[in-house]
């Protein structure tokens, strides 16, 4: 039987699946890899350390004995810079999605483009986690590395070209960039001229599903595959995750909780104007578009709260306690605002924390204050695109969060719609191993792969009476933020 790879670069680990052509995932390799924080606010990776991990993960994949491997995509972290030079080495650690030293910079965007030039253009505002401001600050304060720079790369891009030879960019992570004119799929060059880039350190655009030639002798020496392999351009983490929970169609949403948390809604056009309230990307499906709000740390709470107060138990014994506490958890608020917030707040100094703390209050009303503070900021990015008319009744869980039963019944309360857990979930890596799978033909389209790729293991449906008392709970939670932002904000001088 014939099978595809979907690699999937994320922040944590490399991944890489091999799926036959039922869909099924007979062999998987995870990789870890390092995060550097030189500085409070700073986050980078070692590229070569991506290429390092990935040899060896198609490696121990390469030794598994299927008969054939057909083709491989690649889905990846967006967002982080990698600058190369002309020989395509990296000139430096890559700048990460997470990495918030770019507030200044993001302020000069706004102050020389202007807010509504940016949204036009772009489709987004100037936040820390875009790419263009890591350029910026780059030109600013390392401009000898700049000078060397003959192109800029997303993380998945570059790791791609490192595997084959072949330098581009696809539209799902471009669109990441704060340089990409969403709508008309092209580089922005008024962009470039009004902030001193040089235009040329763009790299050329491909189509997601294009393919993107073969593996080159170093990678196929280092792992073992064939040389008959085909490489796919692939998408965007978030795109690709999409993908992989079939999310291809007008009114089909996701909820993604994985490090940061997604709201994500499938657009079949890229013409509206959301006023750079909430993200709006090129999909990684063909001549498609998506809206996305992001809890920047989503998973990484639960993560923070575990290695805290509880760092021998595991996250399924976690929480297995939520389900013995009440809804609205006896009055504890949580708002997850530990690494700053993207969506709707735009805010890197904002901070988290626990509102209404008394003596009643064990460790399983605190772990189920976080899942429901979790998504309750989810549904501050649900709320949102549903305030543009969208109407959105089902939507489909997948990551950390769809692996607790009681944790999807709250994102059914709590979202008021049906919540759908698929019955095998390999998020982002399914979704490069379904571009990798239309790409060898096996199916004419995504949509016809998502049919014989996805299926549906149970849904959990909204409880009334659960959605009006979380409603309540849900009005308080958004006073939160207002009441301390000037608390935290001076407390930041203090850290």
């Amino acid at each position: 039987m014939a099978h595809v790879l979907g690699v999937d670069l994320g922040t944590s680990s490399i991944k890489v699946i091999v799926v036959d052509e039922a869909g099924s995932v007979v062999k998987e390799a995870v990789q870890p890899l390092n995060i550097f924080h030189e500085k409070s606010g700073y986050s980078e990776q070692d590229p070569e350390e991506w290429v390092e991990k990935t040899l060896l993960a198609l490696k121990e994949i390469g030794g598994t004995g299927t008969e054939e491997i057909e083709a491989l995509s690649f889905s990846g972290q967006m967002h982080g810079l990698v600058l190369v030079d002309e020989s395509g080495m990296a000139l430096r650690n890559a700048i990460l999605w997470n990495d918030t030293r770019t507030t200044k910079e993001c302020g000069e965007i706004i102050q020389t483009v202007g807010s509504d030039r940016m949204v036009g253009i772009t489709k987004n505002t100037a936040l820390e986690g875009f790419t263009l401001p890591k350029l910026l600050w780059v030109k600013k304060h390392e401009p000898e590395v700049l000078e060397k720079a003959y192109r800029f790369l997303l993380p998945k891009d570059y790791l791609r070209y490192r595997l084959t030879g072949e330098l581009n960019m696809e539209y799902s992570d471009a669109a990441g960039t704060l340089l990409l004119d969403v709508q008309h799929r092209e580089w922005s060059r008024e962009l470039c001229e009004a902030l001193g880039l040089d235009f040329s350190l763009c790299p050329p655009l491909v189509e997601s599903t294009a393919q993107t030639g073969h593996l080159n002798a170093e990678t196929l020496k280092a792992t073992g595959l064939s040389g008959n392999v085909k490489v796919f351009a692939g998408g965007a983490d978030n795109a690709c995750g999409a993908i992989g929970a079939g999310i291809l169609a007008e009114g089909d949403a996701l909820c993604s909780i994985g490090t940061s948390g997604v709201i994500l809604s499938y657009e079949a056009t890229g013409d509206k104007d959301f006023g750079g309230t909430i993200h709006y990307f090129n999909h990684a499906a063909p001549e498609a578009f998506y809206t996305m709000g992001v809890t920047l740390a989503a998973g990484d709470s639960l993560s923070w709260f575990r290695n805290t107060f509880a760092p021998d138990m595991g996250f399924e014994e976690l929480l297995a306690g939520i389900k013995e506490v009440p809804s609205g958890s006896n009055g504890l608020l949580f708002t997850p605002y530990i690494s700053g917030e993207r969506t709707p707040h735009i805010d890197s100094s904002i901070r988290g924390g626990f509102n209404g703390i008394d003596t009643s209050h064990t460790r399983n009303h605190f772990m189920r204050a976080v899942v429901e503070g979790i998504t309750f900021s989810l549904k501050e990015s649900l709320e949102i695109i549903r305030n543009y008319g969208k109407q959105i009744d089902r939507i489909i869980s997948i990551g950390g969060g769809a692996k607790n039963a009681e944790w999807l019944q709250i994102q059914a309360d709590i979202f008021d719609a049906e919540i759908v857990k698929l019955k095998t979930e390999q998020g982002p890596a399914m979704g490069a191993a379904m571009i990798a799978a239309v790409g060898s033909g096996w199916f004419d389209s995504l949509k016809a792969c998502a049919v014989t790729f996805t299926e549906e293991a149970e849904s959990f449906k909204p409880s009334k009476k659960q959605v009006e008392q979380y409603k309540e709970v849900y009005e308080l939670y958004k006073q939160v933020y207002p009441a301390t932002k000037d608390l935290n904000h001076g407390l930041m001088n203090h850290r």
